[in-house]
């Protein structure tokens, strides 16, 4: 007698992942559709040879979307979004591996892997000159306020100039990075008659402005590492005569005299002679011609 004996396979065991946690480091400047960890770190393994159903989740409030496995059967992550460091600096994703189809009605195993995902900040801004105003909610691009200055007419300056809203100065906004900026004169002064200091900023006189125009300068801050990445700024230097005396008025004191009930905007007379509209005049002897 010849008995013939068939062992079903009874689902039983649970998927196992080969590694529970992984950490990976991603950088910002990604590509999206770059895959970030590869199928054979994830697959995960089962003893009754099931074929095994991944779902992955972001558990990290805000940073959905950015994530993706390639299928329900293929565990690949990939990047799906273009990454900004400004937004997330890390996400924490769980993968879930089944032993059936999430809605199988069938008795079903899980196991779980959790990826932890760092973002590290690449070299994407240009530099900002300093003080800007951002332009958009998530602070990524700011624009700068043009900068302003005077020199005295045929007056050599020996000192760094006084600007306003303050001194030339730029930043790399990638700060993690801050990459080294240099500073120079790219425009706006034919005559040769400014210098700008490439490692402080600091604005100079070469030699004396002798005609009254104001200069319009274009100064351009670069990085060291990528001259790709600048940022270029105006400064308005006015060319003024000298003031070497304050101005005066020509009385210490002025009378006048008004009538009761006079209209707004009415002149008010001389005192003592009431046909005279009351004037008050001031002197500057920087300008006695005036």
């Amino acid at each position: 007698l010849e008995i013939v004996v068939t062992i079903l396979n009874e689902n039983d065991n649970s998927p196992e992942f080969a590694k529970q946690n992984l950490t990976k480091t991603v950088p910002e400047d990604t590509k999206v559709n770059t895959t970030i960890v590869a199928r054979t770190d994830l697959s995960a393994s089962d003893a009754d040879l099931d074929i095994i159903y991944y779902e992955l989740t972001t558990i990290v409030m805000g940073t959905d979307g950015y994530f993706a496995i390639k299928g329900v059967n293929n565990p690949e992550i990939y990047l799906q979004k273009t990454l900004d460091y400004e937004k997330f600096k890390s996400t924490t994703l769980v993968l879930y591996a089944r032993d059936r189809p999430v809605d199988s009605t069938d008795i079903t195993h899980t196991a779980t892997a959790t990826i932890n995902i760092v973002i590290e900040q690449a070299d994407t801004k240009p530099p900002w000159f300093l003080p800007c105003t951002f332009i958009n909610t998530d602070k990524s691009v700011c624009i700068s306020s043009p900068y302003a200055g005077r020199v005295n007419m045929a007056e050599m300056s020996t000192e760094p100039l006084a600007l306003e809203p303050g001194p030339l100065y730029a930043i790399d906004p990638d700060y993690t990075l801050n990459e080294k900026i240099v500073y120079s004169i790219v425009g706006g002064d034919p005559d040769k008659v400014f210098s700008v200091g490439a490692d402080t900023g600091n604005l100079t006189m070469n030699k004396v402005a002798t005609a009254p125009d104001s200069y319009l300068l274009q100064v351009m801050a670069t990085q060291v590492n990528n001259i790709q990445k600048y940022a270029i700024v105006s400064v308005e230097i006015k060319v003024i005569n000298k003031s070497d005396y304050p101005p005066h008025f020509e009385s210490r004191i002025y009378n006048g005299i008004v009538s009761v009930g006079l209209a707004p905007r009415s002149f008010v007379f001389r005192a003592g002679d009431p046909s005279s509209p009351l004037m008050i005049t001031a002197m500057d002897d920087d300008f006695p011609d005036v």
